[in-house]
Parts: structure tokens; sequence; C-alpha cells
């Protein structure tokens, strides 16, 4: 079985591209299964300590539900498992957060201009939609008990 050199995702036998992220895919840029830099296996636990998952996949769920991310990265700092969905979660919490500010100026901005404008609100709010799949994605892993990077945002690291 090989893997992806720029993403991790598993590769099939005679592909040439990458199904994950589009990647080329030459004989020589697949690699035997490895961890990430930052412990997350390649989609799955190789890397966490069995009895981990099983102990803390509740605190690796809480990690995606906003502002509870910071029960694990405080009250699991032990597990690797927890603070890599805590990271994760915390990646998706700042974003939130910054686009929720980013929003809320466009929002002002837009309709002090003209009420006819209020169908561009609309559209900018759908965006919320995706941060609600990126946390179901990470709720799914967690409870799964695997360590599954999310999309777009999984490669960002700020918990050490």
């Amino acid at each position: 079985m090989s893997y992806c050199t720029q993403c991790g995702a598993e590769l099939r036998d005679g592909v040439q591209f990458c199904p994950a992220c589009g990647a080329p895919v030459a004989d020589s840029a697949r690699q035997p299964a490895q961890p990430f830099a930052n412990g997350a296996p390649a989609g799955g636990t190789d890397g966490f300590d069995p009895q981990d998952v099983q102990q803390n996949k509740l605190m690796a769920i809480l990690a995606y539900l906003g502002i509870l991310v910071l029960v694990p990265i405080f009250t699991a700092k032990e597990s690797k498992f927890a603070q890599f969905h805590a990271n994760q979660g915390l990646v998706l919490f700042i974003c939130e957060a910054a686009y929720g500010v980013v929003y809320g100026v466009l929002r002002s901005i837009l309709l002090g201009i003209s009420h006819h404008l209020g169908f561009v609100v609309g559209l900018l709010g759908l965006v919320y939609v995706a941060f609600v799949v990126l946390a179901v994605l990470g709720i799914v892993s967690a409870a799964g008990g695997k360590a599954k990077k999310l999309p777009v945002i999984g490669d960002y690291q700020i918990l050490k």
C-alpha cells in the first residue's frame, strides 16, 4: 500500500494523480505508510496507543464543539489522540471566529450600501455550512477512533 507524499492519502495501484489533493503521482513519489509530522497517522490510528484512543474519544469529540475545544486542550494534555483532535478543533474554531468578524463587517458594509445586497450577505452566510461540515467530519473521525486531518485546514498545527 502506498500513500501520497503531498497529503498522505492512500493511493491505489496505477493512479497517476492523488484522488485527495490532485498531486501527480510518480512511482518515486509513492512512499510506505508513515505518520505525518504532527503525529497524525495517514488516515488511521497506527501512531496512537489504542488504550489512549479508547479513553479519550469523548475529549476528541469535544474538540469540534466550538469553545469546548478548551476542555481537551487543558484536561487531556497527556493524550496524543485528544491533542491531535484538539489542534484540529482549535484551528477550526479560530477560522470560524475570524470568519465571523469578517462576515459581520462585510454584512454591515453591504447592507449600509443597499438593502438590495441582502442576497450577497445571504450567500456569504452559507460559508458557515462549510464549518459545520468540517466539524461533523472531525466528530465522525474522533468517534471512530481515527485521526484524519480535516480538509483545507488540517495541515495547520497550533498545539505542539
